[in-house]
């Protein structure tokens, strides 16, 4: 078997071993990266281990952390409270708040990890606190992210349209910036009527507060039940009581402390430094999270354990074996073998798969500016139009950041609050692989073959 393919079967075993038996897929991933890198390439402890993903364990150790100390001292209720107000009570407006938020932070150029970081918590809280899908709205935050996120002044837009200048392509950036605007939007849509939106219309915190269930099994965190039944009907399916005043409803809980205050202006750090000025989030996050913690050692007790270790094992392994596929050679050789055969318009629709599926362990940044390469000379050739295949390109790239071994994705699984982690988990990779498998060959539909025809 040839060096590219090993690291392939290697990957299915991990996926076969890790959905038959309890066994988080990181550690599994760490073994499969000792093995494969020592064994069939022949690299060094130190080589193999500098494919572990530093910057991501920074970032999830650190927000999980800073959140943790500010759902102690009250902020995040605070927080959901003020969401709630921006709203009128209305809880269906919520998960397109989060989306639009998202996206506005990297339509002006922010990063989508930076921006996830900080909307997912507030939206996860926010979901825990008023029965919502938790997956509903964790993914209207990553797509949120996505939608915005090929504006002319981020970093993908700037990414995607310098290559594609580079190479000599006809581009439309303000195509790339709507088609993935209007691409994520839709699908917003539809996670919100196929994971319970609909059952939020008309529901209000002013009139209700927060619902009760009868069931204390009947909803597990974000909306999502517990048993089976409908996964979409935010839990609807346990028997509803009326609600009593809550502590987190009562004027005495809304009064301000100096340990919100102080977590607020923390939070503004983050956002100002990671965003505006392009800092790093992990150390931003980190740092952030240390103040907090010497202001107020009793707010930060316990926040430590809060950490999503688990979440950070599955990242820092799965990333880890990437690194040594990567190092195989394994994309590249895929890539080539695709580019390779003649035919324009299946190719651009496998070139979007490889970009979906590599996209989805790997940097989308990185992604895009390998695919968009392979595809230049069949798209000089003038076959397809250049325009759709790069932005179905584009497309295909990041919309399977929704991916638990994506930064994104992993930033949702790691602040879910009130849920059974590992069923989470499994939700979101459930989600990922639908993603994976229709959103490429959609955009491709949509975007590569009317400029075929």
């Amino acid at each position: 078997m040839s060096t590219e393919l090993i690291p392939i079967l290697a990957l299915a075993v991990m996926f076969l071993a890790a959905t038959v038996l309890p066994v988080n897929m990181g550690a599994l991933g760490f073994v499969a990266a000792f093995f494969v890198g020592t064994l069939s390439l022949h690299m060094s402890s130190d080589d193999i281990i500098a494919g572990f993903p530093s910057s991501l364990f920074l970032t999830l150790v650190g927000i999980t952390y800073l959140f943790a100390i500010a759902q102690n001292n009250g902020t995040v209720d605070l927080m959901v409270r003020g969401a709630v107000r921006l709203v009128r009570g209305r809880v269906a407006l919520i998960p397109w708040v989060m989306f639009g938020i998202t996206a506005v932070l990297t339509a002006i150029g922010a990063l989508g990890p930076a921006a996830v970081a900080i909307v997912a918590p507030i939206a996860l809280g926010f979901a825990a606190r008023y029965k919502i899908n938790a997956l509903l709205m964790g993914m209207m935050v990553v797509h949120g992210a996505q939608a915005g996120g090929f504006s002319p002044i981020s970093i993908y837009g700037v990414t995607v349209n310098d290559i594609a200048s580079k190479a000599g392509l006809t581009n439309s950036p303000l195509t790339l910036f709507l088609g993935s605007l209007l691409f994520n939007a839709a699908i917003g849509v539809l996670l919100f009527v196929f994971l319970g939106g609909r059952d939020l219309i008309g529901r209000s915190v002013h009139d209700d507060g927060p619902e009760e269930t009868a069931e204390t099994g009947g909803v597990s965190g974000g909306g999502v039940p517990a048993t089976g039944g409908n996964s979409g009907s935010g839990g609807a399916t346990a028997t509803k009581v009326r609600p009593t005043p809550t502590a987190t409803d009562s004027p005495a809980r809304t009064r301000v402390t100096f340990d919100q205050v102080l977590t607020l202006v923390g939070l503004a750090a983050l956002a100002v430094f990671s965003l505006i000025l392009d800092l790093d989030v992990g150390f931003i996050s980190m740092t952030v999270a240390v103040v907090l913690a010497l202001a107020s050692p009793k707010a930060q007790k316990g926040a430590i354990a809060q950490i999503s270790w688990s979440t950070v094992l599955l990242i820092g392994g799965v990333l880890t074996f990437v690194g040594v596929l990567q190092e195989a050679g394994t994309v590249e050789y895929v890539g080539n073998a695709v580019a390779s055969l003649g035919m324009p318009l299946l190719v651009a629709l496998l070139l979007c798969y490889i970009g979906a599926i590599v996209s989805a362990f790997a940097s989308s940044t990185a992604i895009l500016g390998a695919t968009i390469p392979l595809a230049v000379p069949f798209l000089l050739a003038g076959e397809v139009g250049a325009v759709g295949v790069i932005v179905a390109l584009a497309i295909s790239s990041t919309i399977v950041d929704v991916s638990p071994f994506s930064t994104n994705g992993a930033l949702v699984l790691a602040n879910a609050q009130n849920v059974d982690r590992d069923r989470f988990y499994k939700q979101i990779l459930k989600y990922s692989a639908l993603v994976v498998a229709i959103g490429p060959l959609v955009a491709w539909a949509i975007l590569v073959v009317p400029g075929w025809l």
